[in-house]
């Protein structure tokens, strides 16, 4: 008998992939923002210092190569396809091309282990958009299903405490016991904050790694801010936190991007560049953690959240679905 699913759907942010494409993907990215040509510009410079290709393309496609694999070694041999918000592979040609592969119920897995509006529901948003242009094209809908939350899966846990041990690991033996863990998420508005468990599961998520990478003395940070000045969002930002808990005598940091699937670029500037520039002036040693990326333990997490949706709907369950 024929599983529930016909394929697995990973929904992610998408990012250039050289420097024509940068101003076009910003263009999508703040489509309906108001934002000023000189923050388009500051942003745009954050792309070229990396040759204007996001790694999160390529590493979220070794995602999907990983998981598909790992299902397929648990009697599980669903296909694993990438549909972006912002770039190619764009999520209604991944989906138009599904459909006309014959895919009719796909489990929907979002490149976010926390939960936000700009983390999940609108990428659900863009989903069901997506799926109103695959009818329009004449192409036959297609029902999908999103897995569970995920943020405390062993798997997810086990990932990030192993990249924490090897970023500890590059310390001088003497400075690793007193090393600080800081978790680091990408902000978002306060009242978005207030609407969704997002603050909750971060903390969740990092007590977790902390306590498997046998670390006490931890904190909860935030980077990337994208909103206007005035606009009140979650605090403190990497760089002042780093700053004024230089004051209290911190010497030794480890980075651990914990709101982020792949070491993309937000990681690479606003971590590995501006975080870094903030702990030399501070005279702060600093290592960073490397994101989860496709290491084997969160390809594992990814795989039990489609294994558990999946069983979920073996008996014939409705789908709690995403129509066009």
């Amino acid at each position: 008998m024929a599983g529930p699913f016909d394929a697995v759907l990973l929904v992610a942010f998408g990012g250039p992939q050289g420097p024509a494409d940068v101003r076009p993907f910003l263009e999508n990215v703040l489509r309906g923002r108001r934002v000023s040509p000189a923050r388009v510009e500051e942003v745009a410079h954050h792309y070229d210092l990396f040759g204007g290709v996001s790694p999160l393309t390529e590493l979220t496609m070794q995602q999907a190569r990983a998981l598909q694999a790992t299902l397929a070694a648990r009697g599980l041999p669903l296909p694993v396809h990438v549909g972006m918000r912002n770039w190619h592979p764009y999520l209604a040609d991944t989906l138009t091309e599904m459909s006309r592969r014959g895919v009719r119920r796909v489990v929907g897995v979002l490149a976010a282990a926390q939960r936000s509006y700009s983390g999940c529901t609108q990428y659900k948003e863009n989903v069901r958009d997506a799926l109103k242009t695959v009818v329009e094209r004449g192409a036959r809908p297609i029902e999908v299903v999103y897995v569970g939350d995920w943020h405390e899966n062993p798997g997810f846990i086990a990932a990030n405490a192993d990249n924490v041990r090897r970023a500890i690991a590059q310390l001088p033996e003497a400075s690793r016991a007193g090393a600080r863990l800081v978790f680091t998420a990408h902000s978002i508005p306060i009242e978005m904050a207030q609407q969704f468990p997002y603050e909750a599961q971060l903390r969740a998520s990092a007590a977790l790694i902390a306590a498997a990478a046998g670390r006490q003395d931890w904190d909860l940070v935030y980077q990337s801010r994208s909103g206007r000045p005035g606009d009140p969002w979650l605090e403190p930002d990497v760089c002042d936190y780093l700053r004024a808990e230089r004051d209290k005598a911190l010497d030794t940091v480890v980075l651990c991007p914990v709101g982020f699937l792949c070491d993309h670029v937000e990681v690479l500037y606003d971590l590995d560049v501006e975080a870094a520039e903030a702990c030399r002036e501070a005279g702060i040693a600093m290592v960073r953690a490397q994101a989860v990326n496709a290491h084997p333990r969160f390809i594992d997490a990814l795989a039990d959240a489609v294994a558990e949706t999946n069983e979920r709907f073996k008996k014939g369950t409705p789908l709690a679905i995403t129509r066009p």
